[in-house]
């Protein structure tokens, strides 16, 4: 049997390490397949192997950990499935970073030296965050952890990418792409974060030739028009109708280009005409398809202008926007410059604005694959929470572009395609091929480019369990129960896992994707590296414990919602923690060594019937409130249960018949005890799993040899006793009226006073079994229970409740000669304190050869004084008021 004594106090920092080596050692966390039981899985979001964990990583695992304890609880077969992600460009510019330090790059070391490196760096540093979250309490079963490019993921890629090639959705093309210049990268839409700048808008006139003619553009980016092929204007544009056929001159250039006509143009924006650019807009791009328009690029990829640049070849893209313009206005074809605020296009990565380009890269075809997807969640197969998030997905689903998947980097899933250099043919297989399949040459070489990071997450779900292998993880974890994830990556990734799914698969991949906020600071502004805002969640854990972070991030969230950090609530929630440390310390001390039989309904006296009502009810909306996700709530509901209620409340009202003579009468003190704190151990255990293991592990007699194995708590519909919560009700109101008089009138709790309740004769009987109650917690030397006001003195104070009048004798409250005794010599020393300041400002010299912050404070002194002794004249005044 375990000591059952608990220390003093709780110090979390010689508890969690050792709790969780406890878990790790006996296997609680490891899911067996049990077609007996029914299967709850979540697929952690993975973290990128550069990461450290941060409040974004904690609030996001407390969350998941919170349903999967949950669900453990309750029977079900959990897998919590942990696993890192490669990250391909984060990854690549930290070893890049790292090679710069030693002053090579990565030519230098050719591809297979640097991903030798590239594998040393992710064994060095790749585990730090899994270490991590095991300081958070994740009760992840580490032993199915997986990695974006272990053997099983990278061949489920492979295979992904084969049958997608093969059923006609993967291709390979000549498109408008984002291009980072300084990740030397192609980006998909998603990775390009969009923030609006100050920019603006110059206007143009292009010649018309043979003609005295010209016509107007507005653009944005005057240096992208040396690579323009026509010139745009609205079909039903009567402005330029006329024009429409003709040519116009190209400035600078002196090429001649077309005016053309399409419906893409906006006649409202700036002119109404537009230079089309199909190298550098993707708009443009689109329109010069539809009117076989040639495309000609004039920036490379290291974001410098390029040969067919003219004269401006070799310049940065920015200096030569500045030299074009120039060489405008003293052409006398520069009309005007607007100021505008637009959107300008980022690397998500590193920050860069993003050029599009035109460039040979691999595509995935995704309106085939966007249609099913949307379906699934329209029809309710999958679910988000909060339901407003559909709005987010539905909008970038039904408006998808074909995903470019190729980046041009060396870290990451190499694409599994080949070319013959002999005869150029284009082999895609799930290895190289021996030959040509065309020409039978063995002159073969595998594409240089690696697949976007995205495309081996979004199968994260099934290739975790196994795929394309049927195994029995496949079959019984899949699909998975919940996603829990942050709202920024709905297009990143859930929409992409979706479709992934129901390719592939067959079967969505989750049934519910449960969205949250990002954790702000104390201002409301996001935690950034940028403005030293961040808070290191381990540095809270060391300091307050992970039990007090974990409350913290759960509290007053809602799903959906940002929240903010204050280092005050987990003050507040590290106090919380030695409350309930210290009721199970209280309630051990007293527990006997066995189990204790429940008394006869008669032996519970009305509190123990109360809390045992409430604790019921409790249970019942704590489990309705987890089955809707609003784990916020469920926390608040059970914090106040156990600070209020059972603590403050409960214990005290125990504690009479627990140093009672009366063994029946102290035996149904210890059940109720033991009752409600065991069983809302368990209830608060998937919040604070450290502090109820340690409590859970001192308990002389328990179900299971750990909380996180023993059963949830079924609500008992037959100990939710209404007339008992109505009752204790009416007592503790009174109680606390009569504490609220004591607190106005500044009653030491050492002075006790006589307490007259008037109820009527329904409530009679419940007051008089309380009396011990008044007694204890609200300090009465004597309570008298009467029927009307007769005989009770006049300068009685009195409040009112719904059951009863409280009144209580002024003498027994206020001892008048020594209180007047008090007041007089304190407002004798306000008179000296005022006077003395008064003496101060109304000197001429003080207050003019003071420092300013002298006479201020003086100021506030005097004000302050004032404000004092109001108060002490209005005590006098009533005190007299009370004796008459």
């Amino acid at each position: 049997m375990p000591d059952k004594l608990l220390d003093k106090t709780y110090d979390p920092s010689q508890v969690e390490d050792r709790i969780y080596r406890m878990w790790m050692e006996k296997g609680y966390f490891r899911a067996k397949v049990d077609w007996n039981k029914e299967p709850f899985c979540i697929v952690i979001p993975p973290p990128n192997i550069t990461g450290e964990l941060h409040m974004g990583h904690a609030l996001n695992n407390t969350l998941q950990d919170i349903l999967v304890r949950w669900r453990r609880m309750q029977g079900y077969v959990t897998l919590w499935l942990p696993g890192t992600d490669h990250a391909s460009i984060a990854t690549e510019v930290k070893i890049v970073e790292k090679l710069a330090e030693e002053g090579l790059t990565k030519n230098d070391l050719g591809r297979e030296e640097f991903l030798r490196r590239a594998w040393q760096w992710k064994e060095q540093y790749g585990g730090r965050i899994t270490q991590q979250l095991k300081k958070l309490g994740s009760s992840l079963d580490w032993s199915r952890e997986r990695f974006t490019m272990d053997e099983g993921c990278s061949r489920a890629v492979v295979e992904v990418f084969v049958r997608l090639y093969k059923k006609g959705l993967i291709y390979r093309g000549d498109r408008i792409i984002n291009w980072c210049p300084d990740c030397r990268t192609a980006l998909s839409d998603a990775e390009v974060e969009h923030e609006e700048e100050q920019g603006n808008l110059w206007y143009i006139r292009y010649p018309i030739k043979d003609s005295d003619e010209s016509i107007m553009v507005a653009t944005t980016r005057p240096e992208t028009m040396l690579g323009d092929t026509a010139v745009a204007v609205h079909p039903e544009d009567e402005r330029y109708r006329h024009l429409i056929g003709k040519m116009a001159i190209l400035p600078i250039m002196n090429r001649e280009i077309p005016i053309i006509a399409d419906e893409y143009v906006e006649r409202e924006f700036g002119t109404g005409a537009v230079k089309i650019t199909p190298a550098h807009d993707p708009n443009d791009f689109e329109v010069a398809a539809r009117h076989d328009l040639p495309w000609i690029c004039v920036i490379d990829e290291k974001g410098v202008m390029n040969h067919n640049a003219g004269k401006y070849e070799g310049m940065d893209r920015y200096e030569a926007r500045k030299a074009i313009v120039e060489e405008l206005k003293s052409l006398g074809l520069l009309e005007k410059t607007e100021s505008l605020k637009h959107n300008v296009g980022h690397c998500y990565r590193c920050g860069t604005v993003v050029e599009p380009l035109i460039s040979k890269q691999w595509f995935v075809k995704m309106k085939p694959l966007a249609e099913p997807a949307i379906k699934a969640v329209k029809e309710g197969k999958i679910k988000f929470v909060p339901e407003r998030f559909e709005k987010i997905y539905f909008n970038w689903m039904e408006n998808i572009r074909d995903w470019c998947i190729s980046r041009q980097l060396w870290w990451g899933h190499r694409i599994p395609a080949y070319y013959c250099q002999d005869c150029g043919e284009t082999m895609v297989e799930r290895s190289m091929p021996e030959k040509c399949s065309s020409c039978g040459s063995t002159n073969l070489k595998q594409d240089e480019d690696v697949l976007d990071t995205w495309f081996s997450s979004a199968l994260w779900p099934f290739s975790t369990l196994g795929w394309p292998d049927e195994t029995e993880d496949l079959k019984y974890f899949y699909p998975t129960s919940v996603l829990v994830t942050g709202y920024d990556i709905i297009f990143f990734w859930v929409a992409r896992m979706i479709f992934s799914g129901l390719e592939h698969v067959g079967e969505i991949p989750f049934k519910y994707v449960l969205i949250h906020g990002i954790v702000r600071d104390s201002e409301g502004r996001k935690m950034s590296k940028s403005l030293g805002n961040g808070i290191d969640p381990l540095k809270v854990i060391e300091r307050y414990g992970a039990d007090a972070l974990r409350l913290t991030l759960v509290t007053g969230n809602s799903p959906g919602n940002d929240m903010r950090f204050y280092w005050e609530r987990v003050e507040a929630n590290r106090n919380f923690c030695n409350k309930l440390w210290n009721a199970a310390r209280f309630i051990l001390m007293n527990m006997q060594n066995s189990g204790i039989d429940k008394p006869r309904k008669g032996k519970l006296e009305l509190p123990d019937r109360w809390i045992i009502s409430r604790y019921n009810r409790v249970v019942k909306e704590v489990t309705d409130n987890l089955e809707k996700f609003e784990l916020g709530i469920a926390v608040q509901k059970l914090y106040d249960f156990i600070w209020d209620e059972f603590c403050d409340w409960y214990i005290e009202l125990a504690k009479p018949g627990l140093y009672s003579q009366d063994p029946g009468l102290k035996e149904s003190k210890l059940y109720t005890l033991t009752y409600v704190l065991v069983n809302t151990l368990k209830l608060l255990h998937p919040f604070m799993p450290f502090i109820t293991e340690e409590i859970w592990q001192h308990l002389p007699t328990r179900e299971s040899d750990s909380i996180m194995i023993s059963s949830w708590p079924k609500v008992n519909e037959e100990e939710i006793d209404a007339e008992a919560e109505e009752q204790m009700a009416a007592v503790m109101d009174a109680i606390r009226s009569i504490r609220n008089i004591r607190a106005e009138m500044e009653v030491p709790p050492s002075r006790r006073a006589k307490v007259i309740l008037v109820v009527n004769d329904d409530w009679r009987d419940i007051f008089e079994e309380s009396k011990v109650y008044f007694e204890r917690l609200a300090w009465a030397s004597e309570v008298v229970l009467k029927s009307d006001k007769g005989g009770i003195p006049s300068n009685a104070v009195s409040a009112v409740t719904d059951k009863a009048q409280i009144f209580m004798p002024l003498e027994d409250l206020v001892d008048f000669e020594k209180e007047m005794e008090r007041l007089l010599k304190e407002k004798a020393n306000l008179e000296k304190e005022l006077a003395r300041v008064e003496g101060k400002l109304s000197n001429r010299n003080f207050v003019e050869k003071a420092p300013p912050a002298v006479v201020e404070e003086e100021r506030k002194k005097k004000a302050k004084y004032e404000d004092m002794m109001a108060k002490v004249l209005s005590r006098i005044e009533a005190l007299n008021s009370m004796r008459k």
